[in-house]
């Protein structure tokens, strides 16, 4: 199984040696930029859903890539 974690800063370190200590467990921090992509997928996945719905209104295809 894998657990994505959000820890505050001034915690990480301490969260991470504890974690570490277990054999079981395999630790592997997120840089920045992974951290950012993985927030901005659940973003647009919740947005769908939103619109799936019919909560939000649905954009044409080319209107956004005009957009761009």
């Amino acid at each position: 199984m894998k657990v994505l974690l959000d820890i505050k800063d001034e915690k990480a370190t301490f969260v991470m040696s504890l974690l570490q200590r277990l054999p079981f467990v395999k630790t592997k921090p997120l840089s920045p930029f992974q951290s950012n992509v993985i927030e901005d997928m659940k973003e647009a996945v919740e947005q769908l859903n939103l619109v799936k719905a019919g909560k939000l209104p649905a954009r044409d295809a080319e209107d956004l890539f005009n957009e761009l």
